[in-house]
């Protein structure tokens, strides 16, 4: 069975967006990862120290086929640091990982299909 890890930013710390609400939407994207028989894992970080040890443990917790850096990390510009740290640490500690990115939460089955 194929893995895949789905990395995004905690939408609990998103300045006007119902956290729980967007938690519960990358809750269902990672049941339609079941839906296509390939094995998926979510790890939400933060932009500060705990980003790294959190990613890296993700990371290092098995081999992974694909891992999916979510649009939210991407395409905020203040967050352009943390997207290059992620890209790093994914070169780093998964290096025979395919990178994919989604364009939103509902869309990451499709960004990692294209890699398996």
């Amino acid at each position: 069975m194929s893995s895949v890890l789905v990395v995004g930013y905690d939408p609990h710390a998103i300045p006007g967006v119902d956290g729980e609400a967007l938690r519960a939407s990358l809750e269902a994207e990672l049941d339609r990862f079941g839906e296509h028989g390939i094995d998926a894992a979510m790890t939400l970080i933060l932009f500060g120290e705990s980003a790294e040890p959190t990613l890296v443990s993700s990371l290092s917790s098995q081999p992974w086929d694909v891992v999916v850096v979510g649009g939210g990390i991407r395409k905020a510009e203040q967050l352009l640091p943390l997207f290059e740290q992620i890209v790093n640490l994914i070169r780093r500690h998964a290096p025979q990982a395919a990178i994919a990115f989604n364009t939103n939460g509902g869309d990451s089955v499709e960004a990692a299909r294209r890699w398996l």
